[in-house]
């Protein structure tokens, strides 16, 4: 039997004891999407909780986001918590209206009458062959729409923890998973992300980031399944005499100015990471952020790995190239160190 002092379970399974541990407590708590039930969702993020809450609050729901998100929302008016999963980030175009327009506005344009305490669940990033409709990290999309909250955990401990967080919240929160941190045994996974999570209910706040490992010599700043590769990346900078801080910033919105600011003060170097498309994205916003408020303090040029703006490739070789790598990491810190 397993030690509770060393309890660790996948990605998968802390959301899904998350999500029961959520509707254990509050029977307001709803879960909604496609395969979520008798399935178990298909990157396991709800498995069981059909056997467990039945149909009425664990609902497979019919291939029509805009239909299901539409419910969430009004259901979340009247006074439920639904968590909806959609599938794949790369698919919310069906459900911009409800998302952008209504999801993300109504407290505002309501004058606060109306909340809508919505989580909505979604899978990002590649790793898989998935190609370019199934491999996206469209985070930063959401992150520039205000009134949505944004959580992309990087391990198991504060995806549970930023589940119960984000169920909490009177805001709608998109949370975001990354299918190759799952711990799924038919597609490749990051093992960092499976960690000591414990049994008995938490949080993880929202906004708060985390030092994942501490530096001397330059801040590596990232999120998601970036930091795991960034955490190797460590490793071999370390064996060169290059001490790196790794910034998980847990969530994009809100934004932890202070941690990533505070770090690059104190390293006077900065290499952002992002799983996401370069151009206008959270990698163009944190560089922003440090132009504004530690220009000072840097040493050389700030760099950033980050997707290039191609289609995410089908082809494993090309996926792998795009994608930004350990030695990618390596490199641009090296980078920074010499310039």
């Amino acid at each position: 039997m397993q030690s509770t002092e060393n309890r660790k379970l996948t990605m998968a399974r802390a959301i899904s004891e998350a999500l029961a541990q959520a509707m254990e407590n509050d029977p307001r708590v709803m879960v909604w999407g496609e395969d979520v039930g008798v399935y178990g969702g298909i990157f396991g993020a709800t498995q069981g909780l059909y056997e467990t809450f039945g149909s009425d609050r664990v609902m497979d729901t019919p291939i029509s986001e805009s239909a299901f998100i539409g419910a969430a929302i009004g259901a979340s008016a009247e006074g439920l918590r639904p968590v909806v999963e959609l599938m794949f980030i790369d698919f919310f175009g069906v459900a911009m209206d409800q998302i952008y327009n209504h999801l993300a506005k109504n407290h505002y344009m309501s004058g606060g009458q109306v909340r809508h305490p919505v989580v909505l669940m979604t899978a990002i990033g590649a790793g898989y062959s998935d190609a370019a409709q199934h491999s996206q990290s469209l985070y930063s999309i959401f992150s520039h729409v205000p009134g949505l909250k944004v959580a992309v955990p990087s391990n198991a401990y504060d995806a549970k923890g930023m589940m119960l967080a984000a169920i909490q919240d009177d805001n709608p929160v998109l949370y975001c998973f990354h299918k190759g941190l799952m711990g799924l045994g038919w597609m490749p996974s990051d093992a960092t992300a499976e960690v000591h999570v414990p049994a008995e209910p938490y949080t993880v706040p929202l906004g708060q980031a985390r030092v994942a490992a501490e530096g001397q010599d330059v801040s590596i700043i990232t999120i998601g399944a970036m930091v795991g590769k960034a955490l190797k990346a460590r490793g071999r900078l370390s064996r060169d005499g290059v001490s790196a801080e790794v910034i998980d910033l847990r969530t994009l919105v809100p934004l932890d100015r202070a941690t990533v600011v505070d770090s690059v003060m104190k390293t006077h170097r900065a290499v952002i990471v992002d799983e996401d498309y370069r151009s206008y994205g959270m990698s163009a916003e944190i560089a922003a952020l440090l132009a504004e408020e530690a220009l000072d303090y840097l040493e050389s040029p700030v760099r950033r790995v980050a997707v290039p703006d191609v289609p995410i490739p089908y082809s494993r070789i090309l996926e792998s190239t795009v994608i930004p790598s350990e030695l990618a990491i390596v490199e641009a810190v090296r980078g920074v160190m010499e310039s």
